[in-house]
């Protein structure tokens, strides 16, 4: 029953891994993984899956999940194939399916700033959007005007003053049902050339400070006020320290990175080991920023 309806609102799959669909390559077996092929779609999924009590996880990149090795006995939504947008004048719409980084890129060209902070960052629009994703003083926040909500299987619009942004915080945590489908971006007119130059450099300090070879989830931990994660995880002594086969970048300590056949349980091991010392050492807790899933 459930395969059936699936496939015909969606491109189905029952031989898909979390550890196909994340960034840090980790994770067990899905039962049912299905890519809407439209928002209407999409709405006809998720009432069909409440409706029947299914158990159901909405996925953007994988970029910020870390999922167990057992078997996921529900369904996983792709949205990837959300991935239209429109650009007038100086605002976008986009659909969440949309990846940040290609975004980021063709508003370049088109001399539309605002977006550079997110030319590095593996995630869709609804993923950083959920996230209030940011990096060099900016975040999502700045940049959304309204965003368009699948809540209570009604499509609803809801503007920035209603999403409860904050530090890697926004409504969505709050409200893990509701669905981001889509979102109008504010951004400002500047030279293609002096955009494409500031990614370029960006580009290249994250290339020379951060594992970007080494499959991971980003950031492990979110920087606690007038601190830097980073700084208190070499303080404690964790910089390239591993279990298994997982272990805490010696490039960037704030990255925890997988490194053939990493598993769920010793990268969340390594994570609360850490927050236990530096809790110790320091009186400060340490929030992780990555999304545990299955675990």
């Amino acid at each position: 029953m459930i395969k059936n309806f699936l496939i015909e609102h969606g491109e189905y799959h029952d031989d898909k891994c979390f550890k196909d669909l994340t960034t840090l390559k980790m994770g067990g077996h899905i039962a049912h993984f299905v890519l809407p092929n439209s928002v209407d779609d999409l709405k006809a999924i998720i009432a069909f899956l409440k409706s029947n009590k299914i158990n159901f996880k909405v996925l953007g990149n994988g970029s910020n999940l870390v999922c167990g090795e057992s078997d996921y006995n529900g369904v996983v939504i792709s949205l990837k194939r959300l991935n239209d947008y429109e650009i007038h004048n100086d605002e976008v719409y986009v659909q969440a399916g949309v990846m940040a980084p290609a975004l980021a890129n063709i508003l370049a060209k088109q001399g539309l700033s605002c977006l550079e902070f997110a030319s590095g960052i593996p995630g869709t629009i609804g993923g950083l959007i959920y996230m209030n994703a940011g990096a060099y003083k900016s975040s999502m926040a700045d940049i959304i005007k309204e965003v368009l909500v699948l809540k209570d299987d009604e499509l609803i619009w809801l503007n920035n003053d209603e999403l409860n942004f904050s530090y890697r915080h926004s409504i969505f945590h709050d409200h893990p049902r509701w669905v981001v489908v889509a979102a109008k971006l504010s951004l400002i007119k500047k030279s293609p050339e002096i955009i494409q130059d500031l990614m370029a450099d960006r580009l290249r300090r994250r290339k020379e400070t951060q594992p970007l070879e080494k499959a991971s989830a980003g950031s492990c931990f979110r920087n606690p006020e007038n601190d830097f994660a980073w700084k208190l995880i070499d303080a404690i002594g964790y910089r390239g320290f591993s279990i298994n086969d997982v272990s805490v970048s010696d490039k960037h300590s704030n990255f925890i990175v997988n490194n053939g056949d990493g598993k769920a349980q010793d990268y969340l091991s390594i994570a609360y080991q850490i927050q236990d010392k530096v809790k110790e050492k320091y009186n400060i807790k340490l929030v992780m920023e990555v999304e545990k899933f299955n675990c």
